[in-house]
């Protein structure tokens, strides 16, 4: 009675063909089922990953992060971006490179959204208006993207390096800050401690707007004429 291998082997079309029942042809046997296999390994690997993929997964993380915390499974992720779990990890390697990445993300979509079109040749004051504006249209246009990244931002998975690469695209805001309070009662104060100041006036303002959207405008100019007085 010859074994499995040796009597038949299912090729690729799903059909069986006998094998010669000699100790080299279950061997050749067995090479050429190791080698497809191989093959076949090398072949997945080899595929290029798809960006338009690689953005699913992040937007599905945020999503998912917003919703249910840094408590949330890649499988959570993977199913909202219509992917498997193992196709996540194409992509990120672990779930601590999807958060590290995603707060990456999140943090330059925000720098964008509060530096972009920032004129050079006008006032501090009117430069830090821009600032100001433009992080309350991003809260509103993008809440999901904001409670992602207030999750992200007291996770321990972060990384250092992480941390200093997101912040690199604040540095004109930093920058902008000591021009603003150079000669004001905040002028001795750490940047940290300004900074967190106006994050804390900020989110102040985000929840009144959202008490009271139809005094938005409102929120949004005495929130930044309060932040000019303590600064400046």
């Amino acid at each position: 009675m010859l074994g499995p291998v040796a009597q038949c082997s299912t090729n690729l079309w799903g059909a069986t063909a006998p094998f010669p029942p000699g100790r080299e042809d279950q061997q050749r046997a067995r090479s050429i089922i190791d080698w497809l296999i191989a093959l076949s390994y090398r072949s997945a690997m080899a595929r290029p990953k798809s960006e338009a993929k690689r953005s699913e997964i992040m937007e599905a993380a945020i999503k998912i992060v917003a919703e249910q915390g840094l408590r949330a499974s890649t499988a959570s992720i993977a199913k909202a971006a219509g992917v498997s779990n193992g196709a996540l990890f194409i992509y990120f390697e672990t779930k601590a490179d999807l958060l590290n990445e995603l707060y990456v993300e999140l943090k330059l979509r925000m720098a964008a959204a509060t530096t972009d079109g920032i004129l050079e040749d006008v006032e501090p004051r009117d430069q830090l208006r821009h600032v100001w504006y433009g992080m309350l249209r991003w809260a509103r246009e993008k809440p999901l993207e904001r409670l992602a990244l207030a999750q992200l931002g007291v996770s321990n998975e972060l990384t250092p390096a992480t941390r200093d690469i997101a912040s690199r695209p604040y540095a004109r805001v930093a920058a902008l800050l000591d021009c603003c309070r150079a000669d004001g009662a905040m002028r001795h104060a750490s940047p940290m401690f300004v900074a967190s100041m106006v994050m804390a006036m900020m989110e102040a303002t985000i929840d009144g707007i959202a008490a009271d959207p139809a005094a938005a405008e409102g929120h949004a100019a005495i929130g930044f004429d309060a932040l000019w007085r303590s600064i400046s």
